[in-house]
């Protein structure tokens, strides 16, 4: 199978193409390294085709998706800190990028996987969040929630495409997918922490702590993806991919220093400090995966400590 990867040299993207390679698949990754890396992808050499590019590139991305036989769509501007300090180029990114490679797609009639988020639901206070729940976000203005616009208008585009012009399309909602090549660079906080204890540094805490997340292992995830691809009964529909166990951050930073045995302490720094204005986090955030289970059999096999352990290396 040929398939075109957007967004392949990123932290989920790479993972993708492990998959995909190992199994025989000829991938292509097209990505503009703005937030992947080429360490992410350099032990593919030789097993991958790599473009330099932007998805926003129609000539491009209408050659690369006319070439292949899959598109999987995991681009995107990911990270509060390029959310808050890139608005514009992150909107255009996530709503005209992603439009060029939908139309694409529906031309040349590909089936295709959108990578969307958890931060689609906003701060809708039902826990846990199953796929027909409400978006509840804040203000325009409040730049923060632009990303979860952004990727809502997206799937909206997937949705009408699908209706009205047959494209074969999934959406899996990525809930706090974790695990090895991800940076703490764009705000993730396991790898972050994990990086810190390693150093015996501070794991700092933004906030108070007692705010709420579900990990998934990236392996489970991809596990996740690629039996979607594989079962058509998916084609129109849109599913939650998380963990289970919610955690508090103050318990995961805990939970990270005795696993790596670290001589760390814990600090706060308020959310002020630690974000530009306009910033407002998510207290608790629980994904129903209840749908995906019963259309595809999937369930999480990993669970936070084999989490931790994995992107400490032990």
């Amino acid at each position: 199978m040929r398939i075109l990867l957007t967004g392949g040299a990123g932290f989920i993207g790479s993972h993708l193409a492990d998959h995909y390679v190992a199994k025989g698949d000829q991938v292509t990754i097209l990505d503009n390294f703005s937030t992947g890396s080429q360490e992410n992808i350099a032990h593919l050499a030789g097993k991958i085709t790599t473009v330099d590019g932007d998805i926003r590139n129609v000539d491009l991305v209408e050659k690369l998706t006319h070439d292949a036989d899959l598109v999987l769509h995991m681009a995107a501007a990911v990270g509060v800190n390029t959310i808050l300090e890139s608005p514009l180029e992150s909107m255009s990114t996530n709503i005209t990028g992603s439009e060029v490679v939908l139309n694409a797609a529906t031309k040349f009639n590909k089936r295709i996987i959108i990578a969307s988020t958890s931060e689609i639901y906003g701060k809708n206070p039902k826990q846990p969040l199953s796929e027909s729940d409400d978006r509840v976000v804040g203000a325009p203005q409040k730049i923060r929630w632009t990303y979860s616009d952004a990727k809502a208008i997206e799937e909206a585009m997937a949705c009408a495409l699908h209706q009205e012009k047959s494209l074969p399309v999934t959406t899996v909602r990525l809930f706090n997918t974790v695990g090895p090549r991800q940076s703490g660079r764009y705000g993730m906080v396991v790898p972050r922490f994990v990086r810190a204890a390693l150093k015996n540094e501070a794991l700092t805490i933004y906030g108070d702590g007692r705010q709420s997340r579900v990990f998934c292992h990236v392996d489970d995830a991809v596990a996740a993806i690629a039996t979607i691809v594989a079962t058509d009964a998916t084609i129109g529909e849109v599913f939650n991919v998380g963990g289970t166990g919610e955690i508090s951050i103050k318990a995961l930073a805990e939970k990270v220093i005795a696993i790596t045995k670290s001589q760390s302490v814990i600090t706060y720094t308020p959310y002020s400090d630690a974000y530009p204005a306009g910033f407002e986090d998510i207290q608790r955030r629980v994904p129903d995966i209840s749908k995906i289970k019963g259309a595809i059999g999937w369930a999480p096999t990993k669970d936070l400590e084999a989490i931790i352990k994995d992107i400490a290396g032990a």
